[in-house]
């Protein structure tokens, strides 16, 4: 099948899928209303086979170091999955499953493949990731730019981790858990219960970001929107906390979006 956008729709819900942009969910409208920040880097993009910053783009697999491209110097950033092009699997009127292989620059052949979800309250992604041969480490999670502002109403975000993941000068985190600090972030956190963190923009909607993942990556330091990005493991977690995939063990994830009128 092509790589042509995808329109899914459920009751007063619509969403679109890129395939040939990255795999990326363009847009998001409940009521018509659009929930992302639209443009060909934004929308909501997969994070794979890695998530976040690592360090220097350099990361153990084995007994081999490997080099990723820097594309955010001096680190490389949130994988390969959104630079190029998705195969359409299945299509109906509310679900869409498109697939990437991983190729160059990753080292270990495998398939990674995303299943969007739509209902009338709620969308689901679910991500994995295989191997057709060696076992390698990795990393899965998805990034959506949240409108800020809807309506004249500014977003508020609300969310209980256990603790912040502190960082670095260079962006990582140093290894030492802190309790959370206010605001603005580009910061991860831990929630052992699972990702849970709310989006209400007053009066008009609220939005629930849940998943049985463990860590979330909150960044509001830019005017125009907010990330809410749950994903298998921290930034660098290639050489901090590696998920290994085997070819009886891929690495799966899922995340809900559920999301009613006030």
């Amino acid at each position: 099948m092509s790589n042509e956008d995808i329109t899914l729709t459920a009751g007063d819900a619509e969403v679109t899928v890129r395939p040939g942009n990255g795999g990326r969910i363009g847009g998001l409208r409940i009521g018509g209303v659009e929930l992302l920040r639209q443009g060909e880097r934004y929308g909501c993009f997969p994070m794979v086979p890695w998530c976040g910053r690592i360090r220097d783009g350099r990361f153990l697999d084995g007994g081999t170091v490997r080099q990723m491209p820097l594309n955010s110097p001096p680190h490389a950033i949130h994988g390969t999955g959104r630079d190029g092009a998705w195969r359409t699997a299945r299509v109906t009127e509310d679900e869409a499953v498109i697939t990437r292989e991983l190729t160059d620059p990753w080292p270990h052949p495998g398939r990674v493949t995303q299943s969007v979800a739509l209902a009338e309250d709620h969308l689901t992604l679910t991500m994995s990731v295989e191997t057709y041969d060696d076992s390698f480490p990795a990393q899965l999670g998805w990034h959506p730019w949240f409108l800020r502002n809807l309506g004249g109403r500014d977003v508020r975000l609300d969310f209980a981790p256990a603790w912040q993941e502190e960082r670095g000068a260079d962006h990582l985190p140093t290894g030492n858990r802190i309790d959370p600090l206010p605001g603005p972030w580009d910061d991860c956190f831990g929630m052992p219960g699972g990702v849970d963190v709310t989006l209400t923009w007053p009066e008009l909607l609220e939005l629930k970001v849940t998943s049985r993942e463990e860590w979330v990556v909150v960044y509001d330091e830019q005017a125009e929107a907010v990330c809410v990005e749950p994903q298998t493991g921290p930034p660098n977690g290639l050489n901090t906390l590696p998920r290994l995939v085997t070819p009886l063990d891929p690495l799966e994830a899922s995340t809900t979006w559920r999301w009613r009128r006030l």
